[in-house]
């Protein structure tokens, strides 16, 4: 097999794309416009003020055939002037987003020219790239929900597992700010007159923890507090920031309904209590569909792909959250994602662009 020519991984790498770096994602997203419009896909773009632009690439849909959307995001994690260089090695390339995720971008763009080449057209196939996944999609989960029931499957290009697993699981996560206002007093002269915040948040918090069933999967942190003004006086505000996160679509249910109904619960008479935040990514479970799409890719690679579930989240979790039977992990393998160590493996490439390059093959030829 002729080696990979990493020109533009190495181009999209190069391009700080920090979500907070509007004009750096954009130009990320239009650097992807210029290599997947030559393969014949019209672009639509969702212009955003203050993130990026999200891009949807559409093919035809051939006789009613079943539609498979491809799914990546644009935006990285390392502000301007920190991790942005390109290097590589025998085995491995470096640089930011080499495996989350402009690595897995590369692989779709890489077995979509393969088809277009070997082929000439391309069909039923479709590319979101959304440009907030590192800050929460609280953007884009919008767009993606709008459009997730055009497709009978989906493939999510987050990095693989160690021995190239792909992802069928994931944790749903919640996030909520909760804000306490009470009244402020002299805590010597006047303590009978205050009304606590802080003691509202101490005991909240507990009661917060409280929700948390390890057995079941279910972790809620309230990750950050702060309130008061000094020590001589009586809080009269205080903020909990607070993380939910569960493995069953049932466990979701249960702590994003108590949650709303326990802020109010503290107990401080004279304290209010007011919540902003909610669902950020629904949970991801394993279902007969997505193991009905295992089966499909087993038939056309002629092996079983491994398969692992993981506490962190991906818009994989919304498509599934959808309904529609998704797939995440097939992007390369690589670790250090996240740190100025990121990495991934040649040798990942080049099966993961094989095995998505014959998936799509499928996809595309159903007519």
């Amino acid at each position: 097999m002729k080696p990979i020519d990493f020109t533009d991984l190495k181009t999209i790498v190069e391009i700080n794309s920090w979500t907070g770096n509007k004009e750096g994602v954009d130009l990320s997203g239009q650097t992807m416009k210029n290599w997947l419009k030559p393969l014949d896909f019209n672009v639509e773009v969702f212009q955003r003020e203050n993130v990026g632009n999200h891009l949807l690439f559409t093919t035809p849909q051939q006789n009613n055939a079943p539609k498979i959307l491809l799914l990546g995001h644009l935006d990285t994690v390392f502000p301007p002037g920190i991790f942005e260089k390109f290097s590589e090695d025998d085995e491995w390339v470096y640089g930011p987003g080499t495996c989350d995720m402009k690595g897995g971008n590369f692989v779709a763009l890489s077995a979509l020219r393969n088809l277009h080449q070997q082929h000439g057209q391309i069909c039923n196939i479709d590319v979101l790239l959304v440009s907030d996944e590192e800050t929460g999609s609280d953007d884009s989960k919008f767009v993606t929900r709008q459009i997730a029931h055009q497709y009978s499957a989906c493939i999510d290009f987050e990095a693989a597992g160690p021995d190239h697993e792909v992802v069928v699981g994931r944790k749903g996560v919640a996030t909520y700010k909760i804000a306490l206002t009470g009244v402020a007093a002299h805590a010597g002269n006047n303590y009978h007159l205050g009304k606590n915040a802080n003691l509202a948040a101490a005991k909240l918090l507990i009661a917060l923890d409280e929700l948390t069933k390890i057995s079941q999967g279910t972790t809620v942190n309230v990750g950050k507090i702060k309130g008061g003004i000094s020590t001589n006086t009586i809080s009269p505000h205080a903020e909990l920031m607070v993380e939910a996160r569960f493995t069953q679509p049932e466990e979701q249910q249960r702590v994003l309904g108590a949650i709303p109904e326990l802020i109010h619960q503290h107990g401080i008479e004279g304290v209010t209590a007011k919540i902003e935040g909610g669902l950020q990514r629904d949970v991801m479970t394993p279902t007969p569909e997505q193991r009905a799409l295992l089966e499909k890719i087993t038939a056309i690679l002629g092996y079983e792909l491994k398969t692992e579930q993981r506490g962190g989240v991906s818009d994989a979790n919304i498509m599934a959250g959808a309904g529609v039977p998704t797939l995440d992990g097939f992007g390369p393998f690589g670790d250090g994602d996240h740190t100025e160590h990121e990495r991934a493996s040649k040798s990942s490439f080049e099966r993961r662009i094989k095995e998505v390059t014959a998936i799509l093959e499928h996809y595309s030829l159903r007519q």
